[in-house]
């Protein structure tokens, strides 16, 4: 195998003052291009601001909150900073619950894209004699076209397998010699599960080695359970639509944090009520601002998404901050009798125990005027047939829950594949509660 150079970009290995200095020129650009935005023009007059006051990092703070809610109320194109035939491409969401967000992108926006998607791949060893399977949707859904095409720019042979179809996925593993592929968590145990029914072992019948996981919120103990099952290592990566997609933060081969290219986003992390800084290694919601968009930048949006900043250098030798897995969403919180609960809180009990497979569901009902919570946990292949070991065991997954979230909610044990399986994220919660 060829040697190749540690880092793929040299802004990759810059020092903090180095980045701190690129973001300053780079904050400072970014606000004189939102002046073409009507909508950032009209939300700098409105707070009294001009481009020149922004004379250092801190000032950032002087720019106002952008919303998701900004986006749709501007739909489709009311925060473009350039004209419409300047783009190239577009990415929406489902917009399900009334206008989508749409983003757009020049082609140096693409470009960009993929620079920092195969920024991510590199740093975890990555290189072109490896085959890039991805099995997450195209379309609008930005972790297809985002990986593919941060893969090929690595050089990577890459297999767009795109989403569903296991069987077609596994002969692509083993018909191409597949090394490194991208799933969200809970499709990467559904490959495992098809693996064993199929007598496939993926140590002894495919090449894999590497597995980029994202788009869901998950555990420690999935990511670890996941490494076992496909004897690979499991990175875990941050991405969202707004900020293009994929390639936003990623972990290095030390797997202590996601590393946020800093020469991209600039990072704050905020109190979601107050909106005011929390200091590094709290939790908050994560707040980013663009630095190299061409059509749609965004100061200081909202992500909605809780992390933390990690205190500390990393032994890699990269100086971008890290960010902690995310915790799950600040809209996503589940309210269950005065309690804030959060569904990784109870995914992290739930891996613990041996006996429990992969999927949960976790359902919120109203019961005699009462909310109550029940969570569906599937077994692993041997349902345990002796009644007492299956109380024994649901007593003991409910007290550890009701430590953790302060609520007893019910537990049930179900057999393998009983819960409904997904191609997209796994449905984890469904809330059926009477809103009065």
């Amino acid at each position: 195998m060829m040697s190749y150079q540690k880092f793929f970009n040299p802004e990759e290995s810059y020092s903090r003052s180095e980045i701190e200095a690129l973001q300053l020129e780079r904050l400072q650009a970014t606000v004189k291009h939102c002046m073409d935005s009507p909508f950032y023009q009209e939300r700098f007059r409105k707070a009294g601001l001009s481009p020149s006051d922004i004379r250092t990092l801190d000032d950032l703070r002087k720019i106002p909150f952008t919303t998701k809610q900004d986006l749709r109320d501007t739909y489709p194109f009311g925060m473009a900073a350039v004209p419409l035939d300047q783009c190239v491409r577009l990415h929406s969401s489902s917009g399900t619950t009334g206008n989508p967000t749409v983003i757009l992108h020049t082609q140096k926006d693409l470009e960009e894209w993929a620079n920092a998607v195969a920024r991510c791949l590199w740093m975890v060893g990555c290189r072109p004699e490896d085959v890039f399977q991805n099995t997450s949707g195209y379309g609008m859904f930005t972790g297809g076209l985002g990986f593919q095409y941060g893969a090929e720019k690595v050089g990577m042979l890459t297999v767009p397998a795109a989403a569903g179809n296991t069987l077609r996925q596994l002969k692509f593993f083993t018909d191409f010699g597949t090394t490194v592929v991208h799933a969200i968590p809970s499709y990467a145990a559904r490959i495992y599960e098809v693996m064993c029914e199929k007598g496939i072992d993926p140590r002894r019948d495919t090449r894999l080695r590497t597995l980029v996981i994202g788009a869901e919120p998950h555990s420690e103990d999935t990511r670890k359970r996941i490494e076992n099952m496909l004897g690979v290592k499991a990175y875990n990566s941050f991405g969202m639509s707004e900020m293009c997609g994929p390639g936003v933060a990623f972990e290095c081969p030390e797997q202590n944090g996601m590393h946020i290219w800093e020469d991209y986003y600039i990072v704050e992390i905020v109190d979601p009520d107050t909106l005011e800084p929390v200091p590094d290694g709290e939790v908050g919601e994560l707040v980013l601002t663009t630095l190299k968009r061409e059509a749609m930048p965004l100061l200081r949006y909202r992500t909605r998404d809780l992390t933390r900043i990690l205190p500390g250098e990393c032994p890699c030798g990269r100086h971008h901050i890290r960010l902690d897995r995310m915790k799950g969403r600040s809209d996503d919180m589940i309210i269950l009798k005065g309690v804030n609960i959060f569904p990784i809180q109870i995914e992290t009990i739930l891996m613990q125990f041996q006996e429990l497979a992969s999927d949960y569901l976790i359902t919120l009902e109203t019961v005699d005027g009462n909310d109550a919570m029940t969570v569906d946990v599937e077994m692993k292949d041997l349902f345990i047939d002796d009644y007492s070991k299956l109380q024994a065991l649901s007593r003991e997954i409910t007290r550890q829950l009701r430590d953790e979230i302060l609520i007893t909610p019910r537990v049930r044990l179900v057999p393998k594949n009983t819960l409904p399986k997904s191609e997209g994220k796994a449905v984890r919660v469904v809330d059926t509660r009477k809103k009065y």
